[in-house]
């Protein structure tokens, strides 16, 4: 088969992955805007893609034809999206919160960790379960997962599984937290954002969250720290994922030839250019308001959406939930208790920040 024709074969399945991201867009504006009466939609085009992708996989038999596209979809689109994903990241605008969010990030992410270590030992879950479920609840939700499921080597049923327990738990949290937090912390911005930015797992429930909290009370302030404190805890998937990857790897030293340059994910380093390429090109641009930069930063940050929503979309195919049924229920268990040990631990600290540091 001459080189070309190989990559050929792709193009169906790329192309179901792109239809439904599409199909899931369109659900997503009418649900949203239309019915919800939402100026930008607070559901996760992300989430319906793969719900969508289950529903019409596991319904309709997914012809062969289709299977390698999808899984280059799932490997090597998930990747480039990722990198993408680095162009949202603008470390300058975070000086302002840093101070307190990045040790809040820290305190909420190893709490988290060694929560999830824990009970996953007393109820016994999958270690790759427990893995994917462990980042997708610290740092940045179905994107830290399909992020860390390829260094791993997760099976698509684990990574559809992790990523509906995160998905069941932030919306629950997006939902419920903009009250609460308005109720515990009496309205106090600063500390809602935080607690929003940290307690939920993915940036669009976040967004969502601080969305519902400025239109419900009036605080665009909120909205804006929650979504900036989000952006801080993003970049921690720099570090968690050559971690994860180390840290699942390190007990078949005895088996195998082990290196760290083997496991280590090298899109993350496309994902840090693409922060450094953001930066540098604010700094060179932005004081001239250059239209040009402007769009070419919008358009990547499409990019990235689409190619994620594609990745999703394809996991969501290639899932079968008759084996997802026999994982049973403690993985959803783990979720739980993860959900509520970022919560806790995210009140905690910032009352220890408001009653000993203020």
């Amino acid at each position: 088969m001459p080189n070309y024709k190989k990559y050929l074969v792709l193009i169906p399945g790329i192309i179901l992955a792109f239809i439904l991201y599409t199909l899931s867009q369109g659900i997503n504006n009418i649900i949203g805007i239309e019915l919800l009466g939402y100026e930008k939609s607070p559901i996760s085009t992300a989430m319906i893609a793969i719900l969508s992708g289950i529903l019409f996989g596991n319904i309709f038999q997914i012809r062969e034809i289709f299977l390698k596209g999808l899984d280059f979809t799932q490997k090597n689109i998930l990747k480039l999206g990722i990198i993408c994903l680095g162009i949202q990241l603008k470390p300058f605008e975070f000086l302002e919160f840093g101070k307190i969010a990045i040790p809040l990030i820290i305190i909420c992410i190893v709490s988290v960790l060694f929560v999830i270590k824990l009970i996953s030992k007393k109820i016994i879950i999958p270690k790759r379960m427990s893995y994917l479920i462990s980042v997708g609840s610290t740092v940045c939700g179905t994107t830290a997962i399909m992020a860390m499921a390829p260094v791993i080597n997760a099976k698509k049923n684990e990574v559809s599984y992790a990523i509906a327990n995160i998905t069941l738990f932030g919306i629950l949290s997006m939902l419920i937290y903009p009250y609460f937090a308005n109720f515990y912390f009496n309205g106090e911005s600063l500390f809602i954002g935080l607690f929003l930015g940290t307690a939920i797992h993915e940036t669009a429930q976040v967004a969502a969250a601080g969305l519902i909290y400025d239109q419900q009370f009036n605080s665009p302030e909120t909205l804006n720290i929650s979504t900036i404190t989000k952006l801080i805890r993003n970049t921690f998937l720099i570090i968690m994922i050559p971690l994860f990857a180390y840290l699942y790897s390190r007990g078949q030293i005895k088996k195998r030839k082990y290196s760290i340059l083997s496991i280590f994910p090298y899109f993350v380093l496309g994902f840090i250019a693409m922060i450094i390429f953001r930066n540098l090109g604010d700094y060179v641009f932005i004081d001239n308001q250059n239209e040009t930069w402007s769009s070419i930063v919008e358009n990547i940050k499409i990019l990235s959406k689409i190619f994620l929503t594609m990745a999703m979309a394809a996991i969501g195919l290639s899932t079968n939930l008759r084996e997802i049924k026999n994982m049973g229920y403690k993985p959803f268990l783990v979720g739980f208790v993860a959900m509520a040990t970022v919560g806790f631990i995210s009140i905690i600290t910032i009352e220890i920040f408001i009653n000993y540091i203020i």
